[in-house]
């Protein structure tokens, strides 16, 4: 079965195909192919790209500088990026703080800060994750304590999990504003901060495929200004799970599985395999998957769409996209086999590519695999997810 579209969406479909064939740069799209390192000026510099063609960011509307897409036409672009191994749009600021600012931020708010997210001038970080409050978000300890004038909260804590802090200036936190709350989540408040002020401090964690985009932060009676207080004090969490439900979207990958199922298939090629009956079946199954994973976003993206289960899509999705990458990713892994182990963190760099010890196409596969193993952790773990999700459809 086959995904079927309007001619006016296969036009649209066309329209980015050629735009992306005509502009994504070369190195760029190698590394996206390969599985290797993408950096923060290959991101800046390909968003900027589309920037300039009007469709950036493509989630937001137009009266915020975004292209304005309905779901269908965002959806069609992400798998467009994808086919043609380009970076995915995304990042924090745009995808998760930009939505929220929208939604509940002060004109102030969206004019000091929206224009720049835009424009790549500022790269933000996410301060939800504390160790011991992870899943469990509300369980969070950070403090923000209001000075005595008014003027300024006083934040103390330990922020783990930060994904490319150490490319960020600005942090979007939860923090605990009333520690007597009747409930823990009545008492978180969402506060924007400046990383460069005195006392906050970023260390890197070292992950198992060699890379450090993970971070820690340390706030150490970090001073915020009050007006960086988003929405209403104590009412964060009602902010955090809109934020959530736009992350958890976009965790499902289901563009960035299609790639890596593309790249199985031509590596079991490329090693003659492309006939190999037990392999064939399971990249068939990987598709099989993968097809109706899409065609369930595509049903919760209808605007005619129902829920049964309302505010746990995302959820289903979250859930059945990242074990499904996981398992194309243990594919890769079987198919390359023995030629997938020697890899080292540096060969992941573009530069350093030729002083592998294997072909280019084998270099990331193992780095790749292990890197998969955190999409079913991050942005609430799986098993919590199938919590919120049981008890939605039985009421429990």
């Amino acid at each position: 079965m086959k995904l079927q579209f309007s001619g006016e969406d296969e036009a649209f479909r066309g329209e980015v195909r050629s735009f992306i064939e005509a502009n994504l740069p070369a190195d760029l799209q190698k590394k996206v192919r390969l599985g290797l390192r993408v950096e923060r000026d290959d991101l800046l510099g390909w968003f900027r790209l589309l920037d300039a063609k009007g469709w950036f960011p493509p989630s937001w509307p137009k009266e915020y500088g975004g292209a304005g897409w309905n779901h269908l036409q965002r959806h069609l672009f992400d798998d467009e990026l994808s086919r043609a191994c380009a970076p995915r749009v995304g990042s924090a600021g745009v995808m998760m703080l930009g939505p929220v600012l929208m939604a509940y931020g002060t004109p102030e708010q969206k004019s000091k800060y929206l224009t720049d997210i835009r424009a790549g001038n500022t790269w933000w970080a996410q301060g939800f994750s504390e160790p011991g409050a992870g899943s469990d978000l509300a369980s969070l300890r950070t403090t923000a304590v209001l000075e005595p004038d008014g003027r300024h909260f006083v934040v103390n804590g330990h922020k783990i999990w930060s994904s490319y802090a150490h490319w960020s200036t600005m942090m979007f936190a939860l923090v605990r504003t009333d520690p007597n709350a009747r409930k823990p989540q009545e008492g978180i408040s969402f506060v924007l901060i400046d990383m460069k002020s005195p006392g906050f401090t970023v260390r890197p964690i070292r992950m198992l495929e060699g890379g450090t985009d993970l971070n820690e932060c340390f706030l150490d009676n970090v001073r915020v200004p009050v007006e960086n207080l988003v929405g209403e004090l104590n009412k964060g969490w009602t902010y955090a799970k809109y934020l959530l439900g736009h992350e958890r979207t976009g965790i499902a990958g289901i563009g960035l599985t299609r790639q890596q199922l593309a790249r199985a298939r031509n590596l079991a090629a490329a090693q003659g395999l492309a006939n190999a009956p037990v392999l064939q079946t399971r990249l068939t199954q990987h598709e099989v998957e993968l097809m109706a994973l899409e065609f369930t976003a595509l049903r919760i993206l209808s605007v005619n769409q129902k829920s049964r289960f309302a505010g746990v899509e995302a959820s289903m999705l979250k859930v059945r996209g990242t074990e499904l990458r996981q398992a194309v990713h243990a594919t890769l892994m079987e198919i390359a086999g023995p030629l997938a182990i020697p890899f080292s963190s540096e060969a992941l760099f573009l530069e350093y590519l030729d002083q592998a010890a294997v072909a280019p196409e084998y270099v990331a596969i193992a780095a790749n695999d292990l890197d998969a193993r955190k999409t079913s952790i991050y942005g609430g773990t799986n098993e919590v997810q199938r919590l919120l999700i049981g008890r939605a459809a039985l009421g429990v």
